[in-house]
């Protein structure tokens, strides 16, 4: 069974960092292309972040600056590394990646932004 799974959101105060992972199992095919997404309460999805398979990247205006996507294709893992994080960078984070031409979605991980 094909899985993503993402790992690493948690609680941060204000101004701090933390690096989103997303593994994809359950395949042979590596994640080459790829995006973040998130949706905070009472609002809806999305998107923050997304890697072609060339690597060109592109951003919500948003977290520009602060957030980068990256991929590993050896380990089939899909990064976000979030800097300077704000209250409003409170959701949770979804990844998603076409695998063997079908599109995964990850179940989320939860990122809290409070002092």
């Amino acid at each position: 069974q094909v899985q993503l799974v993402e790992s690493g959101g948690g609680l941060v105060q204000p101004g701090g960092s933390l690096r989103l992972s997303c593994a994809a199992s359950g395949t042979i095919f590596s994640i080459n292309a790829g995006g973040w997404y998130r949706q905070a309460p009472g609002k809806e999805r999305e998107l923050v972040a997304v890697i072609t398979t060339v690597g060109s990247t592109n951003y919500a205006n948003s977290v520009k600056g602060r957030f980068t996507i990256s991929r590993d294709n050896g380990k089939s893992t899909l990064y976000l590394q979030m800097n300077s994080l704000k209250p409003d960078d409170t959701a949770v984070y979804y990844c998603n990646a076409r695998l063997g031409g079908v599109l995964y979605w990850g179940k989320g991980t939860l990122v809290t932004v409070s002092s």
